[in-house]
């Protein structure tokens, strides 16, 4: 303790610009270190946030309005480029069996980690906002199935293809249940809110994926032009989505999947993608580590650990009967069905955000969607899951390779 006071004392004074350039230094260093250590760049962002935020050696404020900005700004990157990162084309090529999947490894982790959230104490709204942080996954592994020549195959480009009815649904369930929190239960409410949904998603899909086709395609050679009609795709669709009580994210998402084919490969896009995933996200995952308690942390780890432990088990548990029942139904050897588990895994971006949001959403009596408790556990689940998932993907995925292609049954 009193070598965290001396440097806190130290670093009190420290001019703006200087506390700037420890930011820059982190976002360029941390992400190589955490290469290094194999530890995927987000979690070593966050972790940076926890030692340098508030709770430790206090060098940034929590709720500084410029980094807030830039956080939140990351955030919508961050789903706006998930949807852009869904491959569409090999979605449509195993389409049935992708939404199979999806739908499967979508609702199980659901109703597990609802299930667990109520065992844990928690209400009902809350309880299925749990669940539906489960429901989604990040494909971490991606980038070892394609070092290994096995993203072609079946059960892989499956994989890929739930990812985006896992993310879509989940984030569904999440919208749903945000507003209903915040303004409470009434059947005409939900009712409502289901309506503006169902208007909503097409109307982003559709309207905006053609409109934003359409100006994109007559400006693409204005490049300038280009990345700033992007940058207002991203928030438009994020101001609709607050206009009808839906979190930004949800918007962004969309948004990304109405004009993913139609920004593929674009110089503009790659430029958005550079910027956004060289600053503005690497300040969300910093920003939120400032979050974290260390003290509450440990608390969770050592006293509370039924919490961060009941829902990695409700994940662990509901991604394998997802893989597995669904995986004996579509053909796969048992080596495929382990490796789609190990790819739907690992929860990091859509979590974290939509994590994020809810701890920042109160009802009317000022109580938070998810608490600090939860904030800890799912932090704590991120950490595991999102090493967990590679290690056991780099174990599995090379045994793809020596098995023969499956026979298509009836689906």
């Amino acid at each position: 303790m009193a070598f965290v006071e001396i440097i806190h004392r130290s670093i009190e004074g420290l001019p703006v610009l200087a506390r700037f350039a420890i930011f820059m230094a982190l976002i360029v260093a941390i992400p190589q270190l955490s290469r290094r250590i194999h530890l995927p760049s987000a979690v070593g962002l966050l972790l940076s946030g926890v030692v340098l935020g508030p709770h430790m050696l206090d060098v940034f404020p929590q709720q500084h309005p410029i980094s807030q900005f830039f956080s939140e700004l990351g955030m919508l990157l961050l789903m706006f480029f998930a949807g852009l990162e869904i491959n569409l084309p090999l979605f449509r090529e195993k389409i049935f069996r992708s939404i199979v999947f999806g739908v499967t490894t979508t609702t199980v982790p659901l109703l597990l980690g609802t299930l667990a959230a109520r065992w844990l104490g928690y209400g009902l709204l809350p309880a299925i906002v749990v669940g539906s942080l489960l429901a989604s996954h990040t494909l971490l592994g991606a980038s070892i199935v394609a070092k290994l020549g096995v993203n072609r195959l079946e059960p892989v480009v499956v994989t890929f293809g739930a990812t985006m009815i896992s993310d879509t649904l989940s984030l569904l369930v999440f919208a749903i249940c945000v507003p209903l929190y915040v303004s409470g239960f009434s059947a005409s409410g939900l009712a409502l809110q289901i309506i503006e949904i169902i208007v909503f998603v097409p109307l982003v899909l559709l309207g905006l994926g053609r409109a934003g086709a359409y100006v994109l395609r007559r400006l693409e050679n204005n490049e300038e032009i280009y990345f700033i009609l992007m940058l207002g795709m991203i928030a438009l669709s994020a101001l609709l989505a607050q206009y009808i009580n839906l979190p930004g994210i949800v918007g962004t998402f969309l948004a990304g999947l109405a004009v993913n084919a139609t920004v593929k490969d674009k110089p503009a896009k790659n430029k958005l993608e550079f910027m956004g995933n060289t600053l503005f996200i690497p300040i969300f995952f910093i920003v939120t580590g400032f979050l974290i308690d260390p003290p509450a942390l440990v608390h969770s780890l050592t006293q509370d650990s039924f919490l961060a432990g009941g829902i990695i088990a409700a994940l662990l548990v509901g991604k394998w009967v997802a893989a597995q029942s669904c995986g004996r139904v579509l053909g796969y050897s048992s080596i495929a069905r382990r490796t789609m588990w190990s790819l739907t895994l690992p929860q990091v971006a859509a979590t974290l955000a939509a994590t994020l949001v809810a701890y920042k959403t109160f009802n009317a009596a000022g109580q938070p969607l998810l608490d600090g408790r939860m904030l800890n556990g799912v932090l704590i689940m991120v950490l595991v899951t999102s090493i967990l998932g590679p290690v056991l993907t780099q174990r599995f995925a090379p045994r793809l390779l020596a098995i023969p292609a499956p026979q298509d049954p009836a689906i």
